[in-house]
Order: C-alpha cells, then sequence, then structure tokens
C-alpha cells in the first residue's frame, strides 16, 4: 500500500505540474481551456469550473490539457438542421439546442441555413413562418446536446489564431514546469534537510578492514591521497574504488594535527569488475540556509539534467543498452523501493523523475511537446504554418509509436521484476 500511494502522489505531482503549466500559459495567451486531466480514460470525478472541465480519469499514465481549437474541437451546425435558440435581452444566441425536444416555450426554432460559430458569429435560418431570419450569437454562447453542454469558442480564444510564440510557450511551458518543480523539490530538500558539504570526513571506521589497519579514526578529514589534494568526499571514493590492491599514502587533519597512513584497499568483484574499499562510512555534513537552499536547488537541477541527457545520448549512440529503459512497472517498483529510505529519499526521487519527464517531452518526436515545437520551427523557417491534417497525421502516427514503446518497456520491467 506504501508504495501504491507513493507512486500515486509522487507521478500525480510531476503529471499535475507540466499540464500546469500548459494550462496556465494558454491562460495568459487568452486560449480557452476545455479541460484539464489528470490521467487518461473514463472519467472518475469532474468538476466545472468557469469555462475548464477539471478532471480525474482512471489510467493513471500521464494527463492533458484540452484547448479549444486542437483537433476535433471545431463545433459547426450543419445547413438543414433544426436548432433551438434562446435569445438573450442583447437580442443574441445565448443557446444553442441541437435536440429536437426542448421544453422551453421561449426557444425559437429554425432550420438552419448558414452560419459561423467563429468568426462572424451568426445563424441564419428559417423560422417556423418559413422566413429566413438571422441572428447574431453571443461570444459566450452555450450548445446542449444530448445533455451535454459546450461553450462555442470563437476564433480568437482558439489555440491556431494566437501568434507563433505564444503557442510555442503554451508548449514548452509543460517541460518547463517539470524542471522549476526539480528545483523546488530540491530546494527544500536543502531548506528542511540542509546542503550536504560533500567533505571528505570519515564518519566511522569498519573494525578489521584496510582503513583501521592503516590506523584511521572516525572523524579523520582526509586531506591529500598520494601527493593530490581531495576537496569532496567524492574524489576520495573514486580513487579508493579504482586502487584494489594498490598501496595509497594518505594525509588527514586529525584535530588539527597532520597524520600520514599508508592504506592498501582491499579487492572486491562485481559483475566480473573489481573495485576497491577500505571499510570506512560516509555521512556528509550538511550547511543550512536560505541562499545555500537555493544553490543547491539549481546545482542539482543542473547536475540531473546533464546526467539524464547524457544517458539519452548514450541510448542514441547505442553505448547503452534498450533494456536499461524502464516504463510505468519499472518506475512503481522503483518508487516503493525509495520511499522505504524515508521522505527525503522520495523527495529527492521526484525531482530526479520530474527533470527526466521533461526532457523526454522536449524529444522532437511527434506526439511530444518536443515535436509539436519542431513543427513551429519549420512554421517560422516557412513563414506559414504545415496543414493541420498533415500535421495531425504525423502526431498520430507518433502516438501509435509510442503506444508500441511504452507496451515494449511495460514487457521488459514485467521480466525484469517477475521473472
Amino acid at each position: 500500500m506504501e508504495t501504491v500511494i507513493s507512486f500515486i502522489i509522487v507521478f500525480g505531482t510531476l503529471v499535475f505540474f507540466h499540464e500546469l503549466g500548459h494550462f496556465l500559459f494558454a491562460k495568459k495567451a487568452g486560449i480557452m481551456v476545455r479541460e484539464f486531466a489528470i490521467g487518461f480514460g473514463p472519467k472518475i470525478i469532474g468538476i466545472q469550473k468557469g469555462e475548464t472541465l477539471y478532471t480525474v480519469r482512471l489510467l493513471p499514465l500521464g494527463g492533458y490539457v484540452r484547448m479549444a481549437g486542437e483537433d476535433f474541437d471545431t463545433v459547426a451546425l450543419q445547413a438543414g438542421y433544426r436548432v433551438g435558440l434562446l435569445i438573450n435581452a442583447a437580442n443574441e444566441v445565448e443557446k444553442i439546442y441541437l435536440n429536437r425536444n426542448v421544453a422551453n416555450p421561449d426557444v425559437l426554432f429554425l432550420e438552419t441555413e448558414s452560419s459561423d460559430l467563429e468568426k462572424e458569429l451568426f445563424i441564419e435560418g428559417y423560422d417556423e413562418e418559413g422566413q429566413l431570419v438571422r441572428y447574431n450569437v453571443s461570444r459566450k454562447a452555450v450548445i446542449y446536446e444530448k445533455g451535454q453542454k459546450t461553450l462555442i469558442a470563437p476564433y480568437d480564444r482558439q489555440f491556431e489564431s494566437k501568434s507563433l510564440g505564444g503557442r510555442a510557450m503554451t508548449i514548452f511551458a509543460g517541460p518547463l514546469f517539470n524542471f522549476i518543480l526539480a528545483f523546488f523539490i530540491f530546494l527544500m530538500i536543502g531548506l528542511l534537510q540542509g546542503v550536504p558539504t560533500y567533505e571528505p570526513v570519515i564518519t566511522n571506521v569498519v573494525s578489521g578492514d584496510p582503513a583501521q589497519v592503516a590506523g584511521m579514526k572516525d572523524g579523520d578529514f582526509v586531506k591529500v591521497v598520494d601527493g593530490k589534494p581531495i576537496e569532496t568526499w567524492q574524489e576520495f571514493a573514486e580513487i579508493i574504488q579504482n586502487s584494489p590492491g594498490i598501496l595509497l599514502q594518505l594525509e588527514v587533519d586529525r584535530n588539527g594535527d597532520s597524520v600520514m597512513m599508508d592504506v592498501v584497499p582491499k579487492t572486491l568483484e562485481e559483475k566480473g569488475k573489481e573495485y576497491g574499499q577500505i571499510g570506512v562510512k560516509y555521512t556528509s555534513p550538511v550547511e543550512k540556509g536560505a541562499l545555500k537552499a537555493v544553490q543547491h536547488g539549481a546545482e542539482e537541477t543542473i547536475v540531473w539534467f546533464k546526467r539524464i541527457a547524457d544517458l539519452l545520448g548514450q541510448l542514441v549512440t547505442g553505448q547503452l543498452s534498450f533494456d536499461a529503459l524502464s516504463g510505468p512497472v519499472g518506475i512503481y517498483q522503483a518508487t516503493g523501493e525509495v520511499a522505504q529510505h524515508g521522505i527525503y529519499s522520495l523527495m529527492n526521487w521526484a525531482a530526479i523523475l520530474s527533470i527526466n519527464l521533461g526532457i523526454m517531452n522536449l524529444l522532437p518526436l511527434p506526439a511530444l511537446d518536443g515535436g509539436r515545437l519542431l513543427f513551429f520551427l519549420f512554421e517560422a523557417i516557412r513563414g506559414k504554418p504545415i496543414a493541420k491534417q498533415k500535421e495531425g497525421m504525423v502526431h498520430f502516427v507518433g502516438i501509435v509509436l509510442l503506444m508500441l514503446l511504452m507496451l515494449i518497456v511495460t514487457w521488459n520491467d514485467i521480466q525484469r521484476f517477475f521473472f
């Protein structure tokens, strides 16, 4: 149960902030957002607030922000169709009923001849006396059909009506918010737990291991190894691991005194590769402070961005096996393991996943944010957008391929963890 709760909180938070980025920048650009959804598939919870429906859906595999004018959002009235109209005090249509039976004596019925619910905002048709009439449509008119209601979206409220920069920023904002979320998580860890200094201070010496035999004691501050000054614990640990069975000369600071000692790391083996170990345990000293926490948040975000980008590069060049990829099952399993080490480990894991989600969404692949940004780049170069039908087909193929990739990766996860 702990794993389930941890996964829902972590993954739900990452998806929420990603979609929040799209949502806020869409609103800033004046785009009508029809739905803000966490998850896919059947709706579990839905709350209508203003012009947006906020939903939680059954499949926790992502989320979406549905903006007016995208995909199949266009609302049109076919010529010859009988509709009911409710006129407001300004003599504008405020409600359009597509149902043939409407129990409201104020509703006027007509057979549509022509209409435009995006730019000119009018409906023209024949009333029940056969007269051709024309009505202006309110910008906030609502269409009712089979118990569902849909706000019309004037063209200036649609995604495609906005400037290239406005559209690009709305799409880029999703990954951007994932990077911002990661920064704030790292910052909170720094504020609450403190910022590790990574100073090479020995926390505990294991009895009987090479470090104790050499005379090392708890609290020793490693200054020099074989003539090389040591600044961080990572530098010291790397030298030890790369020196199995090799005599090393250490200089440590012990209560202000310089102490020299020789140590030979014992040789261990893992996955066919030898490495050295001297038998010391380490817990990094920490510093607290708002400025330190901000610096820590920025540095960790940049470090993990580079690491994940590097791993992605290795995957593309073939240096990293495709089997190393993990999908939802692998992330679920890893989240459960990390949660056992405490809240700070879980927060750190969430920040790393957030950066990973941001980077993956920026890949220039169809159906991803990066793919859409690539089409905007083509538009900027060509001076006009690519036909929506062609772009839609490319994204559709991309979605199919991504679903196939998801199935393959999930199957790898299942084999890795359950067989």
